[in-house]
């Protein structure tokens, strides 16, 4: 059965507009914090100077407060912030003279009067070097129409990749479909959604938005190439199963990557697709690089046996530059590239996922 309630430790300090009280209570449960005409009444079960046991204390304010007290409880105290209804000093915090035994002052935020008029008068200061500050700052006259383009983009192209996504899943999964008519079925909206990425490269180049230029430039030039110059020039290439998994590894990848940053333009976080965006890309873009990779060497033989896209030069050089070997040099920039963007794409994840760093108390 619980001991009778015990008044705990009290330690106060005030301001103009506000009144502190810190109670030296650790693992503080059910705490009761009211004020009525105009007194402060605490109850809570804690551990405090006679152990774990039932604390509680009125105090009587010497000026009107505002009803309506702050709480913040922490492991080793019980932090209570109450608003004075008037700017003003006090001479003391309690209506009786006599100050009770519970309560001392809060000698770690301590101020006189003088002191606290002084801070004040930094903070008013400091507010208005802010204003000041942010009217030398020339406005954006173009910023809605700047973000409405950003979301119109990003919302066109997670259309455009959901449709491809969907399709793609449904023929496979669900109508039974092969692999080796995707290209034929898929590859205008592809063609469309990767022609629209160039915006991409645009947007960064002007500063529409912040992503650094190099990585939107492998990303959107690397695809393109496999997708107009390998799959689009060569009809060989256009019925082969690694078509199906180059398609599908990029349309995942961008179901969640363009909603993300729709919501972003307009302020909004959603941390499971915030999560999701930062995550599928780990499996998801060395899997595409590797399809891509397959893809073009599935197709040198082919550039091999058509000549197609090799270029000879005049004599009296007499030499043609075949393209089956600029496609072996391309293999080693596709995955120079791949590192490039995944370091970028770690750094990303590191600065939205990563441990948070803990606030000192």
């Amino acid at each position: 059965m619980a001991g009778p309630s015990l008044r705990p430790h009290v330690h106060w300090a005030q301001r103009h507009r506000e009144l502190f009280l810190r109670v030296d209570l650790s693992d503080v449960r059910n705490p009761d914090i009211t004020i009525t005409d105009n007194v402060l009444h605490f109850r809570a079960q804690g551990h405090g100077a006679k152990g774990d046991n039932i604390y509680e204390f009125e105090i009587e304010f010497l000026e009107p407060v505002e009803p309506k007290p702050v709480c913040r409880v922490t492991q080793r105290q019980l932090n209570i912030t109450v608003q004075k209804k008037e700017s003003s000093w006090w001479e003391r915090l309690t209506k009786q003279e006599k100050r009770p035994l519970f309560l001392a002052p809060d000698f770690d935020r301590w101020l006189d009067e003088s002191d606290a008029e002084m801070e004040l008068k930094e903070k008013e200061e400091e507010k208005i070097n802010k204003m000041k500050i942010e009217s030398r700052v020339p406005k954006d006259p173009f910023k809605h129409l700047k973000k409405g383009y950003l979301i119109m983009y990003n919302l066109v192209q997670f259309l455009g990749f959901s449709w491809i996504f969907v399709n793609m899943t449904v023929r496979l999964f669900i109508l039974g479909k092969s692999f080796y008519d995707t290209f034929h079925t898929i590859s205008d909206m592809m063609y469309f959604c990767q022609t629209l990425a160039l915006m991409e490269i645009m947007n960064s180049l002007i500063g529409l938005v912040r992503s650094p230029l190099i990585p939107a430039v492998v990303q959107v030039f690397g695809r393109n190439f496999v997708l107009f110059v390998i799959l689009g020039s060569l009809e060989e290439m256009q019925s082969k199963p690694v078509v199906f998994f180059i398609f599908y590894f990029w349309s995942i990848t961008e179901v969640f990557r363009y909603p993300y940053y729709m919501l972003s333009c307009i302020g909004i976080e959603w941390k499971p697709l915030t999560w999701l965006r930062y995550t599928v890309w780990i499996p998801l873009y060395p899997l595409g690089g590797l399809a891509e990779a397959i893809c073009i060497v599935q197709s040198i033989p082919i550039f091999s046996e058509t000549g197609k896209f090799s270029l000879g030069l005049p004599n009296p050089l007499n030499v043609t530059i075949q393209f089956p070997f600029v496609l072996q040099i391309y293999l080693i920039a596709l995955f120079l590239g791949i590192f490039v963007n995944f370091r970028h794409l770690y750094k990303q994840r590191k600065q939205h996922l990563g441990p948070k760093k803990r606030k000192m108390k």
